[in-house]
């Protein structure tokens, strides 16, 4: 199972609409119980490039 990308830092870019921590968006993170495998799994890869472009520097946190 593909296990969250969330690190406890819940705090949206005011820019991009993206989640500092995870590079998610808020309808990504309220679906992201819902979403089948293959959902997550592509939004995880899409993530790295996200927060490139979106200027979000990679933040330390815990993960679940």
């Amino acid at each position: 199972m593909i296990q969250t990308p969330c690190i406890k830092i819940c705090t949206l870019d005011p820019r991009s609409q993206l989640c500092t921590g995870c590079g998610r968006s808020l309808e990504e993170i309220a679906r992201w119980g819902g979403m089948s495998e293959a959902q997550r799994l592509e939004i995880m890869r899409a993530l790295p490039e996200r927060m490139r472009a979106a200027n979000l520097k990679p933040q330390q946190g815990t993960t679940p």
